[in-house]
């Protein structure tokens, strides 16, 4: 019998981010997120640095998820946490925290797919989407087009060969010379500039993204220009990232209309880091409102890597008394 009021504490470490959330009902309590800044002087994630920060901040960070929710341990019914995919130095540590906290509170866990609860995050708020729907999800290592049927039945219709659009981001502010990440910097310099250079789109699968060829692109045409020019970056900073941002929003929602045309489903949503991305949320509202559909765009807190999403789907796993085995171990690649 399932009690009447189910709360989950959530445990989120697939990255650089060490996350812990409470979910009573299916209801985010508290949703605290401890970012790690060290990597950001490497231009990129450093796995084994990500661990050792994941192993100081485990621990806080779960205790003041119980504190925002006024929650004490023992009123737990389950603990969630990130199987995978992710970096596996990274999910050691929360999974085991996990298994370690259930193991002590005899109270079982809950392995969810990261992928999985970026798209189960728009069941955080209202509104909600209906079944089915579908759900772009894109970030630093993902871009996929999915058919959500229910909370527990996805369908991948396209995803991408190579590289992820988040990548494209960020290694395009690489090569500017921006911080990483680059992706929000992008973001912010991109509403001060005009879409004045072109590139290329990549020609592949119908539903399949591509974005290794766009990153080549865009270096040589950085070269070129840098040739005749030394300052052409510096000076046309604003313009290049409108451009490689419109480009990449361009292919991201091209393919998406693409997609609601071969189904039919007009409810879409998006998912994923790059979906805080202002550019991307206003011209798929623009979008929505052109064809017709009923678009569905997370809160910022649910965008990016977090235990709120994770609570979200376990909450629903709690619900089929869907539990994991405590032999259960991480997976850095996880099948959908």
């Amino acid at each position: 019998m399932i009690k009447k009021i189910v709360t989950i504490l959530s445990i989120e470490s697939s990255c650089d981010d060490t996350s812990a959330a409470v979910i009573r009902d299916g209801a985010v309590l508290s949703n605290v997120t401890a970012s790690q800044t060290i990597h950001n002087q490497y231009g990129g994630v450093i796995p084994e640095l990500a661990s050792r920060q994941h192993l100081q901040n485990i621990i806080p960070v779960i205790d003041v998820a119980l504190k925002d929710a006024q929650i004490s341990k023992s009123a737990l019914d389950a603990i969630a946490f990130t199987r995978g995919p992710g970096l596996l130095g990274s999910l050691i540590v929360g999974v085991s925290a996990a298994k370690a906290l259930a193991l002590s509170l005899d109270i079982p866990i809950i392995d969810v797919h990261h992928m999985h609860a970026h798209i189960l995050a728009h069941f955080a708020d209202d509104p909600k989407p209906d079944f089915p729907f579908l759900c772009l999800t894109v970030s630093g290592g993902h871009t996929q087009i999915v058919k959500v049927n229910s909370y527990r039945d996805m369908e991948i219709l396209g995803s991408t060969i190579d590289d992820a659009a988040g990548e494209a981001f960020d290694k395009t502010g690489k090569m500017l010379g921006l911080e990483y990440p680059a992706g929000p910097i992008i973001d912010k310099l991109a509403k001060l500039g005009t879409h004045t250079f072109t590139f290329p789109e990549p020609q592949v699968g119908v539903l399949d993204f591509s974005f290794s060829g766009l990153k080549t692109s865009i270096l040589y045409f950085l070269q070129r220009e840098m040739a005749v020019n030394p300052n052409f970056i510096q000076e046309n900073m604003n313009d290049i990232c409108c451009s490689v941002q419109t480009t990449i929003v361009k292919i991201l929602l091209k393919k998406l209309k693409k997609a609601s045309d071969i189904t039919g489903i007009k409810q879409i949503g998006i998912a994923g880091g790059v979906s805080a991305n202002s550019f991307l949320r206003s011209e798929l509202k623009s979008l929505g409102e052109k064809h017709g559909w009923q678009t569905f765009i997370p809160a910022f807190e649910y965008c990016t890597d977090n235990a709120g999403m994770i609570g979200v789907a376990a909450y629903f796993k709690y619900l089929d008394q869907d539990f994991a085995d405590q032999s259960v171990t991480p997976q850095a690649r996880l099948e959908f």
